[in-house]
């Protein structure tokens, strides 16, 4: 059975161009494509990472790549993540991790800012399968979740047991029907407390997918 992460990650290192500045995401298909990248010594030796993820620094540590601190950065060439559904504009979810605002910060870095994985994360529109996860400081807890029961009725809103690595909650938002996007990432990143959410609107410039049909790559306009 063919392995469509590590296709993805394969067509994904063919965009990487010596002396460029490398932003990375989290998950499996960020790891096969550091493998990818640590094995070309002459390319990886001219190029330079940052990461939102512990786990993907950790990895190009171990092999001995260039890793900056994104706070020492403004500008990235390009970011590679993942997420767990994107739609036909690459619009994007990205719930598990919880590190969804530094990703964005990584993001906004970069010129080209491309979502990779398998075939299954592809959606014509986004749907209520995952939950929208939002990261508020402390002192609002209360009010924005009230604010978002009302706002969003048919809602329901789990708070993940520990708080991140800023000390802040992390909210999963769970829909009976998405609402509509542009409305639903503005109104929720203006309420007073929210750090960030973890829908990526209008972010990204490209898709890498792999599957049964083969590799493809999706712009917002196709």
């Amino acid at each position: 059975m063919a392995d469509y992460k590590m296709e993805a990650a394969e067509k994904a290192f063919q965009l990487i161009q010596a002396n460029q500045s490398i932003g990375l995401g989290d998950g499996s298909t960020i790891l096969y494509l550091v493998q990818l990248i640590a094995a070309d010594k002459t390319l990886a030796s001219t190029l330079s990472f940052a990461s939102s993820s512990t786990r993907t620094i950790h990895r190009l540590l171990e092999l001995d790549l260039t890793v900056q601190a994104l706070t020492d950065l403004n500008h990235l060439d390009l970011y590679f993540d993942g997420c767990d559904q994107f739609d036909q504009e690459l619009n994007a979810l990205k719930s598990g991790s919880g590190i969804h605002t530094m990703e964005k910060i990584a993001a906004s870095m970069a010129k080209e800012f491309i979502l990779l994985g398998d075939s299954g994360k592809y959606a014509a529109k986004l749907t209520n399968q995952f939950p929208l996860v939002i990261e508020i400081i402390p002192a609002a807890l209360a009010t924005i979740q009230a604010k978002l029961l009302s706002s969003f009725q048919h809602a329901s809103i789990d708070i993940r047991d520990q708080l991140n690595d800023r000390g802040n909650y992390l909210l999963d938002l769970k829909f009976e029907q998405l609402p509509e996007l542009n409305m639903l990432n503005t109104f929720i990143k203006m309420l007073p407390g929210v750090i960030d959410h973890s829908l990526f609107y209008h972010m990204a410039t490209k898709a890498i997918v792999s599957g049964p049909a083969g590799i493809k790559e999706i712009t917002p306009s196709s």
